[in-house]
């Protein structure tokens, strides 16, 4: 199967009250563990590189990875970049085989973020290419996505239809209370997204898919492992997955995850280099930490997103 575009996934889910995890890929045992849960559960799935994953990987690497999963899972895979900063990075992504491609010009003034969008989307839907885009901005920190709480902002829900209309976007970002990174809340808060901004904008954008960033649930069971083994994740606080789970049956047709991806990773390496510290052979721990991906991906599949069966 070859990669697809999301358009007939997030018709799909849209349609069938449910999400597509959109899970970040950095090397080959990410690559592996999330494409051998999807395969197992028949699910679709989006496969997302940031800017600091083709940094670290390498564009070439990263397609590839991602075709040889596409040889040995016979599920939709859509390709997509992560937070596209500019117009530069979209088209070179365009050009180098992605289906999918996020620009991020949330953090520009309304009529900039329109401007900058509406060109990616022009050139990427020439090539037969989706787009994405944002309006509100996220806090956190999570590779080079940068936002403090003061300059972050909830999504209005009165530019939505007029940021749509003129940029001819096909998804769109929306801020309810998510946030980037592991540590998303302040401990003692009782995390809460946005429902009323959620629903506004699916009054305003019927039919039209949405996109929650910033969604890891940080699972305390590998934040206590990673700590027991000599870690420092103090107050790793994620998003409750029964809000996550209300999300995907609205308008959200995409829920991207990433941040527990690292952290189920970390947690199993940790835990044979600390239970073993003879162990140096690299196949040894990052067998573990990729079962510990699988396990999470399949966990978000069937009991956030809903998206098993679906393929």
């Amino acid at each position: 199967m070859a990669l697809v575009t999301t358009t007939e996934m997030f018709k799909k889910a849209y349609a069938g009250g449910y999400a597509i995890g959109a899970f970040n890929v950095n090397n080959m045992e990410i690559v592996q563990g999330i494409t051998e849960a999807a395969g197992e559960l028949n699910s679709p799935i989006i496969l997302q590189v940031s800017a600091g994953a083709r940094k670290y990987a390498q564009h070439e690497y990263l397609v590839n990875l991602v075709k040889a999963a596409l040889e040995l899972n016979d599920i939709p895979i859509a390709l997509h970049l992560d937070h596209g900063a500019d117009f530069d990075i979209c088209k070179s992504c365009i050009d180098g085989g992605f289906t999918s491609v996020m620009i991020d010009a949330s953090g520009k003034p309304f009529e900039e973020n329109i401007a900058v969008t509406k060109k990616v989307v022009d050139y990427a839907h020439d090539k037969g290419v989706v787009v994405e885009a944002e309006l509100g901005t996220l806090a956190g920190v999570e590779d080079e996505v940068k936002v403090s709480a003061e300059d972050s902002s909830y999504t209005n829900p009165d530019e939505v239809e007029e940021f749509v209309k003129r940029t001819g976007v096909d998804s769109l970002a929306i801020a309810i209370g998510t946030s980037h990174g592991a540590f998303k809340f302040k401990p003692g808060t009782k995390p809460q997204l946005r429902f009323d901004i959620l629903d506004e904008v699916s009054k305003r954008l019927p039919e039209f898919p949405i996109v929650l960033h910033g969604a890891s649930s940080v699972p305390q069971e590998y934040v206590k492992i990673i700590n027991e083994k000599g870690g420092n994740l103090a107050d790793a606080i994620g998003v409750p997955e029964d809000q996550l789970r209300q999300a995907a049956r609205s308008a959200v047709c995409k829920i991207n995850i990433d941040s527990d991806l690292r952290l189920a990773m970390t947690a199993g390496i940790r835990q044979v280099l600390t239970d073993n510290p003879a162990a140096f052979d690299p196949r040894e721990y990052l067998k573990v930490g990729r079962a510990n991906v699988k396990a999470i991906v399949a966990h978000k599949i069937t009991e956030v997103l809903g998206s098993n069966g679906k393929a």
